[in-house]
């Protein structure tokens, strides 16, 4: 039963097309929880960008609206998600195809992606997933589980929305193993998720197959580098401010969240309020499939994630048994690895199916890892094969340290909350409370525990060789139980590192991080002293970003940046992170172009002194100088292109200097941005507006910002090249995508939040480009909260679902 009740001053946006379809197919009437005997009660009230505020009486009506609202809203992103996570590609697009948006496993061949799937999801950790969580767990996915499935069968039978999928057979139902897949496969994206083709096409060597003895002969140089980062793309992480409340104006701390992260596919965010009167009131984010929020706020506190520079995964180079290449050494006694023979089914041209069959293996370790395109030596041969282990495989904790973040009363509850399960997988935390004079920052969650005499004693000369193109990443002698990750007295899972030895900082001032490692979570109060697992502290230099985003807020605090006062307000923060500043260009632009400059590129030296050193959409050309540092950077390494090396007692003002012996290199790089920029038919000071787009609704809207390499703080990065129409945001691009700015006055919550992208993966919906207008715009939308400001909101509607 449906009911669905229309107020405020637009009613054009009142009711879409998928909520008219679904008062069709259930005939209209009453429902929610007056509604006696329904299994599962939800209503979805909508307010400005059709944010959906989803409140229940109980866990199960709460996934249950959160998965119709989710399924209303990105049907075919979720329906195509949960066939990878299923490992089901192949069967309806083919083995050879690949997906088409990116995600944290890149885009893999679809056999590829279904026999990893089906490996390391295997179905004892699905049941070792379900088993590990609560009933209000387990009530609220079977919820979203029912909540999805009514709103597939709606669109497929009466639908008008999502035109591109809702006919597909591809388009199914689907079961709670389908959900815990996906929650746990959001677990692997700092370890496994990065090796996907290696762990699919991990199979041992025939009988005949000749040992490879060059092993022990290999240098860094022999190794291709593998895909390391998170999502495998530089640029994905974020931004995060916590100001303590002595520096913010009176109305508590402030806190500032911005992952940068995908616009489109199985990754992306959604963005929601989840309310159980009584027991939960939290509104924020979460990826598609996810029915909690994982970044965001409730009544007591809000928080925030980047991508941690802690590794979370290692490598086993495993001694083999002589005339067993699935039997591996331990202390000098074979142990047998355990065969999983798994069958894909891959849809032919025809548009038959037919089966392929592989043997993949698991060793104690974790499983193995075919490491042959980083060298032919790496790969499994009859003497040795490698195995990986992600300590987020056996980390079933970190939902549920979710959800009672979402839950917490208090900024010390929270933190209490992350020590205690230190379960976060692969991301560090900002977060300020209500009533707290100070802001957190930690990198507290799973690690592995790797002893610096493990490292020495244990690496195997591979292992060194390897080192330098996977820095922290332990790689060891499987053949030796003393090389087994190790556990602390606080140890919440073996093999992980104790909550008491991983960095955290609480300060009144403010705490950040931008992706570089936990030394500079204030760059006032340098950390030093934990594992070297945990990434570099003053060894090496930072990133523009981070280098920019550490002095905005030191300017902030000094009152040196343009704005009024000294103080990080709620009001002031929303201007600065949105200011599209751009690092290289304001250190070393004139120098630069008193290198270069002559008569042969006056037009082009002439657009860049007359740039400001933005990327805000009417700055005048930004590109020619992104084309241009991008080409530099990518031919000079910093001890070529700076005078003054990287000093950690000087770590956002160094390197600097532009070395005038680059000069020739710096000229040919500007010519060449030149070309490119010729070519692309903008001219060298066309607005960044123009150059800097995402289409909706087939026109373009205009945007700002930029990659992160460049020095931007405000990431909006395009993969599509210039001379491809533009910086297009289209294709697969990356950048801010779910952003907030939360404070706690005495009145309650204000929080101003962009989903940049919008809510809707349907160019039919209205959500499907008024956000990202908004964010175009710089208008942050002030995010009702409250019963009274969500039932006051101009656009308010609300939609009841019962089952």
């Amino acid at each position: 039963m449906q009911h669905t009740m229309l107020r405020g001053a637009r009613p054009r946006v009142a009711l879409t097309l998928a909520a008219l379809a679904a008062l069709a197919a259930c005939g209209g009437g009453g429902g929610g929880s007056s509604d006696g005997g329904a299994k599962y009660s939800a209503e979805i009230r909508r307010t400005t960008m059709g944010v959906p505020h989803v409140k229940a009486q109980d866990w199960g009506g709460l996934g249950y609206g959160v998965g119709y609202a989710q399924a209303q809203d990105n049907l075919c992103t979720l329906a195509d998600s949960f066939l990878t996570y299923r490992g089901e590609r192949s069967r309806h697009f083919g083995g050879d195809a690949i997906a088409v948006y990116d995600s944290t496993i890149d885009r893999p061949r679809n056999i590829d992606s279904d026999f990893f799937f089906r490996h390391v999801v295997s179905p004892d950790v699905v049941a070792a997933m379900s088993g590990a969580q609560d009933a209000k767990m387990h009530a609220l996915v079977s919820g979203f589980v029912a909540g999805y499935n009514r709103y597939v069968g709606e669109a497929q039978k009466a639908g008008t929305a999502h035109a591109a999928c809702r006919g597909e057979g591809w388009v199914q139902p689907i079961a709670e193993d389908d959900l815990w897949r996906r929650m746990y496969a959001a677990n692997l994206a700092g370890g496994y998720s990065n090796f996907v083709a290696a762990i699919a096409n991990a199979t041992p060597p025939g009988a005949s197959a000749a040992a490879k003895q060059q092993l022990a002969a290999l240098a860094p140089e022999d190794i291709a580098p593998p895909r390391l980062q998170v999502a495998g793309t530089r640029g994905i992480g974020s931004n995060m401010y916590g100001f303590g409340s002595a520096v913010t104006g009176g109305d508590g701390p402030v806190m500032f969240g911005n992952p940068h992260w995908f616009w489109k596919g199985a990754d992306r965010f959604y963005q929601a309020q989840l309310t159980i009167p009584g027991e939960l009131n939290v509104s924020g984010a979460s990826f598609l499939g996810v029915p909690m929020v994982l970044i965001g706020f409730n009544e007591n506190v809000a928080w925030s994630h980047t991508v941690s520079t802690a590794r979370r995964f290692g490598f086993f180079q495993l001694t083999l048994a002589q005339g067993d290449a699935t039997s591996y050494l331990v202390d000098g006694k074979a142990v047998k690895m355990k065969a999983v023979p798994i069958s894909v089914p891959v849809r032919q041209a025809d548009g038959s199916t037919s089966a392929v069959t592989r043997t993949l293996y698991k060793s104690e370790y974790g499983p193995m890892v075919n490491l042959g395109s980083m060298n032919p030596a790496l790969g499994w041969n009859p003497q040795s094969a490698f195995a990986i282990r992600d300590i987020n495989a056996d980390n079933y904790r970190t939902f549920r340290n979710w959800m009672r973040w979402n839950q917490a009363k208090s900024l010390d509850e929270f933190i209490a909350i992350q020590k205690q399960e230190s379960a976060i997988p692969w991301v560090n935390t900002v977060a300020v409370g209500r009533g707290s004079a100070q802001a957190w920052y930690a990198d507290i969650g799973a690690v592995p525990n790797v002893s610096p005499a493990q490292v020495a004693q244990c690496t195997t000369p591979v292992g060194q060789a390897m080192a330098p193109l996977l820095p922290g990443v332990p790689i060891f002698n499987g053949a030796n139980s003393a090389c087994q990750w190790q556990s602390d007295a606080d140890s919440v899972q073996p093999g992980a590192i104790g909550p008491s030895r991983m960095p955290s900082l609480l300060r009144s001032d403010y705490v950040g991080n931008m992706n570089d490692s936990y030394w500079l979570a204030n760059a006032t109060a340098p950390l030093t002293g934990y594992p070297g697992i945990f990434g570099p502290a003053g060894t090496s230099a930072q990133t523009l970003r981070t280098r920019l985003g550490h002095t905005m807020a030191l300017e902030r605090l000094a009152g040196t940046d343009g704005y009024p006062g000294n103080q990080a307000t709620s009001a002031i923060v929303r201007q600065m992170v949105l200011n599209s500043r751009v690092f290289s260009a304001e250190r070393f632009k004139d120098e630069i172009l008193a290198l270069v400059c002559d008569a042969s590129n006056a037009a082009a030296c002439g657009a860049l002194r007359q740039w400001d050193n933005h990327g805000n959409k009417d700055s005048r050309g930004s590109h020619l100088w992104d084309e241009f540092w991008t080409r530099a950077t990518a031919k000079l390494p910093d001890a070529q292109l700076y005078t003054v090396a990287f000093n950690p007692a000087q770590p956002l003002d160094t390197p600097r200097g532009i070395n005038p012996g680059a000069a020739d290199a710096l000229k040919k790089a500007l010519a060449d941005a030149v070309q490119a920029v010729q070519a692309s038919g903008f001219a060298p000071d066309a607005p960044r507006g123009e150059v800097l787009f995402a289409t909706r609704g087939g026109g373009k809207i205009p945007l700002f910002g930029g990659c992160g390499g460049v020095g931007y703080f405000t990431i909006t990065c395009s993969e599509n090249p210039i001379t491809a129409g533009g910086y297009s945001m289209d294709g697969q691009p990356h950048g801010n995508s779910y952003m907030q700015v939360v404070n706690f006055p005495a009145s309650g919550v204000q929080a101003y939040t962009f989903l940049t992208f919008s809510l809707s993966d349907d160019p039919a919906s209205p959500h499907y480009g008024d956000y990202t207008r908004a964010y175009g715009a710089k208008e942050w939308v002030r995010m009702p909260f409250t019963e009274g400001e969500i039932t006051g909101n101009a656009d308010y509607r609300t939609q009841t679902v019962s089952q």
